[in-house]
């Protein structure tokens, strides 16, 4: 007999209680799947992937295979970060995460993946608030910039974790990230909905190109192929 749910980790954060469980799919042939709730809220799922496999791809493709160092803002199940560590050009990554207990799962194997980024020497974690780090004058790492920035925190500029996190949707928000960067450096975002036009003029103001790449995958449970969004902007050249 299969299980069918199992609870791996559950704690009280300050956005709410935070739990890891792994459960068995019958749909799916009884295919093992995590996932992680924030209070009721489903976060991410192991189950699909694809366009965090894909904010990592699109994002590095900008660079043309030249040496870089990454900054991953949002760990979840570390599929976006492993993604990009499988560009050979990727030669340093940083990976935001206000959760602690997040990092802590990786740390300790209760992720699948957690074992490959702890293991390998390009990777390291840091605690901390991805969008207070983005804005603030030292940055997410003193005195050091960035290449690419790949976020996957948010649902999406209009539904947020977090209301604090409203104040980088902005002008001011943007520029903060983009002084971060490198010239031709590339700041690349997934957002669970449709390319959002006021955030892409948002975009426009701060970077001189800026396109949404609308990723499609099929969707046993639904019957369907779902859709989410990569925005991709490029800061200007020196």
């Amino acid at each position: 007999m299969h299980k069918i749910f199992e609870e791996l980790d559950y704690q009280p954060t300050s956005l709410g209680d935070l739990s890891l469980r792994r459960k068995w799919v019958a749909i799916l042939g009884h295919r093992e799947v995590y996932e992680v709730k924030l209070g009721e809220a489903f976060l991410m799922s192991s189950m699909f992937h694809v366009v965090e496999d894909a904010l990592s791809d699109l994002g590095l493709r900008e660079l043309n295979g030249a040496p870089c160092d990454v900054l991953v803002g949002g760990l979840g199940l570390g599929y976006t970060a492993l993604t990009a560590l499988s560009h050979a050009n990727v030669r340093s990554l940083v990976i935001v995460e206000f959760l602690q207990p997040v990092i802590g799962w990786h740390e300790r194997g209760l992720v699948p993946l957690g074992a490959q980024l702890t293991a390998d020497p390009r990777c390291r974690f840091l605690q901390g608030d991805f969008f207070a780090l983005a804005m603030a004058p030292t940055g997410f790492v003193p005195g050091h910039r960035f290449h690419a920035v790949l976020l996957d925190i948010d649902h999406s500029p209009c539904n947020l974790l977090d209301e604090r996190n409203a104040a980088f949707y902005s002008a001011a928000g943007l520029s903060g990230l983009a002084a971060q960067l490198h010239p031709g450096g590339v700041f690349a975002m997934w957002s669970d909905d449709a390319p959002d036009q006021d955030f892409m003029e948002l975009l426009m103001a701060t970077f001189p190109t800026v396109r949404a790449e609308v990723v499609r995958f099929p969707n046993p449970i639904l019957g369907c192929d779902s859709a989410s969004t990569v925005y991709i902007a490029t800061k200007a050249a020196d």
